[in-house]
């Protein structure tokens, strides 16, 4: 081996390619290392000519949601007004003053009523119109403790119906936008601000306690369907006291603003799909909502409908920033809001502090869905004696709730074929297939019938049904008419959407 060694060596030629490996090592070496300085160089010359990002940079002024950063300049009133609030909250402030402070307030609930509104602890979520005039009602009427959830910003349409925002806060969060302006009036209010969307995987978190003290009501003043749904279910679940505002948008008459059951709340369509999917969780009473009769009408504001171009873009869900928020602009008189949520707040005060009032009852038709439901089984029956099905012990899959749910929610209350609202019945629409009983389960007989099946019309209506179409030759459109029978249409395809709800 070593005499191997030897003579590669002192071979010239070895030599020779020995050397040029190596040189070519060398210069390899040298020109990847030249270029790693200049990457590093390059790197170092571009982070040197960033800018610090000051607090008003745009790039500090949203989140990855879309949300308002933490972030914002105070002023020098603001300054002030955040240390006095620091005073009042370790106690530096006199009661005294806090009490003529909230004089009025005193002499109307008495000492008692305003101590439990001291000490209660309130949860609002949605910092809009409906719910900055909430907050700030509270918070003026004694109210201590608030917890305030929204993920979004102050904005310049957001002025028309904001209760404190002012120019100086576009673009902030509007949590801290209320806390901060709130705090220049009640300074020893404590706020726990939580700029975040409201979910509901984080329900549990978000309407947990507050130094140990449960939430004594949860405001839901938020306009995205998913969130409210999941917000109102998780305070129905877990006991909360709740109130509910359905839409301000589109309405202007005052005097047609009730505080009631969500059962009785109509002409809204924020309401109506809000209840359509409670309804489907098992919720369809016992949670107080604010809510307008009012409806709409010739001259009267709507939301416009979406542009072409717009739908081209792919599915109308995808449009927004977040999913069930919408894309469209909608119309809302300033007033409107405030008014909804100055009449959440006086609910939540007069409930802490046990003041007398009334509530608007729910309708109370139990009795009647029981009555359609034992209709729709005697229906059944008769149309599978005419297939020649033994209708013996037969069941059909519904239950009272789902009857009150197609009556109500899916028809609102009338037959679709004249509108009527007494003497109100389901019916097939189409005349089941041949041999549509189930009978693969020993000992008894089940109608496959699903809720899409059915339509809502008056006793007599569904009698001459029965007898044209269900047992007879005739189609529903030859029967009722094609306009009839192209609305009963578009509520079976609308159920078929709030189908995956159930």
């Amino acid at each position: 081996m070593a005499s191997w060694f030897t003579r590669a060596t002192s071979n010239h030629t070895a030599q020779l390619i020995v050397t040029a490996v190596a040189s070519g090592c060398v210069v390899g070496f040298a020109i990847v290392g030249l270029q790693e300085a200049k990457r590093r160089y390059r790197v170092e010359d571009i982070k040197a000519s960033i800018p610090e990002l000051s607090s008003n940079h745009k790039a500090t002024r949203l989140t990855e949601y879309g949300a308002a950063a933490d972030v914002f300049a105070p002023s020098k009133e603001d300054e002030r007004g955040m240390a006095m609030a620091v005073r009042a909250r370790q106690g530096d402030w006199d009661d005294d003053l806090i009490l003529e402070q909230l004089a009025r307030n005193r002499v109307f609930l008495k000492d008692e009523g305003l101590a439990k509104l001291r000490s209660c602890f309130i949860v609002i979520v949605g910092l809009g119109g409906v719910g900055s005039h909430c907050a700030a009602s509270l918070a003026r009427s004694g109210v201590s403790k608030m917890r305030l959830i929204d993920f979004d910003q102050v904005t310049l349409s957001s002025l028309n119906r904001h209760a404190v925002a002012t120019l100086a806060d576009v673009g902030t969060p509007k949590v801290h936008c209320i806390r901060r302006r709130l705090e220049q009036i009640t300074p020893w209010v404590h706020f726990d601000c939580r700029n975040e969307l409201f979910g509901e995987d984080s329900a549990g978190r978000q309407l947990g306690d507050l130094n140990g003290q449960k939430p004594d009501f949860v405001v839901d003043a938020i306009d995205n369907i998913g969130s409210k749904v999941a917000l109102l279910n998780y305070c129905f679940e877990n006991n909360i006291k709740v109130i509910s505002s359905m839409g301000a948008g589109c309405k202007s008459d005052p005097t047609r603003i009730l505080i009631g059951d969500i059962s009785a709340s109509t002409d809204d369509p924020l309401s109506k799909s809000t209840r359509r999917r409670l309804r489907a969780k098992g919720v369809k009473d016992g949670i107080n909502v604010v809510f307008s009769t009012e409806k709409s009408g010739p001259g009267k504001a709507q939301l416009m409908p979406l542009a072409e171009d717009e739908f081209s873009k792919g599915s109308v869900s995808e449009l927004g920033v977040l999913p069930d928020f919408r894309v469209r602009i909608l119309p809302v008189l300033g007033t409107m809001p405030a008014i909804f949520g100055l009449c959440v707040a006086n609910h939540v005060m007069l409930e802490i502090t046990g003041y007398p009032h009334e509530y608007m009852p729910s309708k109370n038709r139990e009795g009647m869905y029981d009555g359609i439901m034992g209709a729709l089984q005697g229906l059944e029956s008769r149309v599978a004696k005419a297939q020649d099905i033994e209708p013996t012990n037969l069941r059909i899959p519904m239950t009272p709730d789902d009857v009150g749910y197609l009556v109500e929610e899916v028809y609102n209350g009338r037959s679709v074929v004249s509108g009527l609202s007494t003497r109100l019945a389901l019916s097939r629409w189409n005349a089941p297939p041949k041999g549509f009983v189930d009978t693969s389960i020993a000992g008894q007989k089940v109608s496959p019938l699903k809720l899409r099946d059915l339509v809502c019309m008056t006793k007599e209506e569904v009698v001459k049904h029965e007898k044209e179409v269900l047992k007879g030759d005739k189609s529903p459109e030859d029967l009722w008419g094609p306009e009839v029978a192209a609305k009963v249409e578009k509520r079976l395809q609308e159920e078929a959407l709030f189908e995956r709800f159930r």
